[in-house]
């Protein structure tokens, strides 16, 4: 794999990093990465700092290698790759917030995750006194006749978490989006360093409630390839079957949450009765609902008996009985489809240059599947297809919903079939040397990268945890242009962006 990158990208490469090549690369090397992720060679996977380091996880997606590089920041800055590829913008903006690390020539250096409520400056860095008086946050200005802003947020109807949106319409149609984020940030990285390996898995699957099996997994996994080993082939296999089950339940949540955001609430009320059915069946199998703590370093926490087995049987029975009925009703509801199609069209290109992840990569032409670019265990062994469509729109995202509920239901009959007896879990080892390990894993949003340092004494030293929003939610502001306000609801939930794992 790092002959992938061997031609493009002049480093030294780091011996005890596992999973992908890690290079340490001067400036020049850095600044070539950012023509190559301009010019469309590479796709960036993740930015993100250190005390003394940026780091930066790239893909070569056609010939499926990945590699992760790493500039010494010796005085304090670095290149903005941001000025060269916009979705590194608002990743250089958290490095700079959590550690003070300054991109030089950024095309914006507003704060992202800081609010000027820490108390401290740059809490991962140099953890400088904050000022008495905060941090001025200006959101772009209103420029044009008959233009006019409306301010939503943070604070939202029902339960959804915090996010300020500063609208620009010209009457009712959106000119332009800016979304301020950060108010749910937790220190989750902060509270990695120092941590046990078990202290972290279990902060990892806390990064954000609906996924957590995909963070847990993602950790377990980085962690492993950092220590070189492996999961035994039973784990493996409840692992998959826990993340196609998270993966069923939240797009039926999203195919009923947008239809009722549409208006047509019978879509919404049958929808969240299967979601319920997931959730029950996951408790009754894996003693969770969502199957929080289940996966751990080296394994699973616990196995699957034959009632839990017949449980999830049970759910596949009735989800495939009832959900093409559902599919059939939103295709045919007129009224359904005249707010979806051609609402939120997200253009393939921009799709591609964020490197989009999920439902919303897939609905817009880009075809990235983390199961299958970079494929793991049992996933490297199981039979499935990825839906791609290519229209972008509101109504593409649910279709691509759709057919991946229908994959997934396939995949948990195939990894029940399939699934081989033995140990659950492996010994984790690690003390006396230090370790590193990177691994991306398919979440129901799209890929989840987490990057790990484990220290000689077995303690994580540093711990990066990528959520694809990072990428998706600018595409959000790209998306809703041209729409009513009133559709800002169903563009966002089409969307389902995550507040709490891109705040961390």
């Amino acid at each position: 794999m790092a002959q992938t990158f061997a031609g493009m990208i002049r480093g030294r490469p780091v011996e005890r990093h596992r999973g992908w090549p890690r290079l340490e690369v001067g400036r020049r090397a850095w600044a070539t990465a950012g023509e190559a992720l301009a010019d469309g060679r590479l796709a960036l996977a993740g930015l993100w700092g250190d005390r003394s380091a940026v780091h930066m996880a790239v893909l070569a997606e056609e010939a499926g290698g990945a590699a992760v590089l790493t500039l010494a920041c010796p005085d304090g800055t670095f290149p903005s790759v941001g000025r060269l590829h916009a979705p590194a913008i608002r990743p250089e903006r958290a490095v700079h917030d959590l550690f003070g690390l300054r991109p030089l020539d950024a095309p914006d250096p507003r704060p992202w995750l800081d609010h000027g409520r820490w108390g401290v400056r740059f809490p991962l860095g140099a953890c400088e006194p904050a000022p008495a008086d905060g941090l001025t946050y200006a959101f772009l200005p209103v420029e044009g006749e008959g233009l006019h802003q409306i301010p939503v947020g943070p604070v939202h109807a029902g339960i959804i978490e915090p996010g300020h949106f500063r609208f620009t319409a010209s009457g009712e149609t959106v000119v332009r989006l800016e979304a301020r984020l950060g108010y749910v940030h937790k220190g989750i990285e902060a509270l990695m360093r120092g941590a046990t390996l078990a202290n972290a898995a279990a902060l990892a699957g806390r990064v954000c409630g609906d996924s957590t099996v995909a963070y847990a997994y993602a950790f377990a996994r980085a962690a492993e390839t950092a220590l070189g080993i492996e999961a035994p082939p039973r784990a493996a296999h409840l692992r998959a079957l826990m993340a196609e089950l998270e993966r069923i339940a939240n797009h039926l949540g999203d195919i009923g949450a947008i239809c009722n955001d549409a208006a047509f609430t019978l879509m919404h009320a049958h929808c969240a009765t299967l979601r319920e059915r997931v959730l029950r069946a996951a408790r009754a199998a894996f003693g969770h609902r969502l199957m929080r703590d289940r996966i751990a370093p080296g394994g699973v926490a616990g196995d699957l008996d034959a009632d839990g087995a017949a449980a999830i049987r049970s759910l596949v029975a009735e989800v495939q009985a009832r959900f093409p009925a559902l599919v059939e009703l939103y295709d045919a509801t007129t009224s359904l489809q005249d707010r979806t199609v051609a609402t939120g069209i997200l253009k393939s290109e921009l799709a591609r240059r964020f490197a989009a992840g999920g439902y919303v990569g897939r609905a817009s032409g880009r075809a990235f599947d983390a199961r299958r670019a970079l494929p793991y265990p049992p996933y490297d062994a199981l039979s499935f297809e990825v839906p791609v469509l290519s229209e972008g729109d509101v109504n593409a995202r649910v279709w691509v919903r759709i057919r991946e509920v229908e994959q997934s239901l396939a995949l948990v009959d195939q990894i029940l079939d399939r699934l081989p007896d033995g140990p659950l879990r492996v010994a984790i080892g690690g003390a006396g040397r230090a370790a590193e390990g990177v691994a991306m894993v398919e979440g129901f949003r799209g890929d989840v990268l987490v990057w790990l340092r484990i220290g000689a004494d077995g303690q994580v030293e540093r711990c990066h945890p990528r959520d694809p929003s990072w990428f998706q939610w600018p595409l959000l502001e790209a998306a809703i242009e041209g729409n009513i306000v009133a559709d800002f609801p169903l563009c966002n939930k089409s969307f389902n962006c995550s507040y709490s794992g891109h705040d961390l």
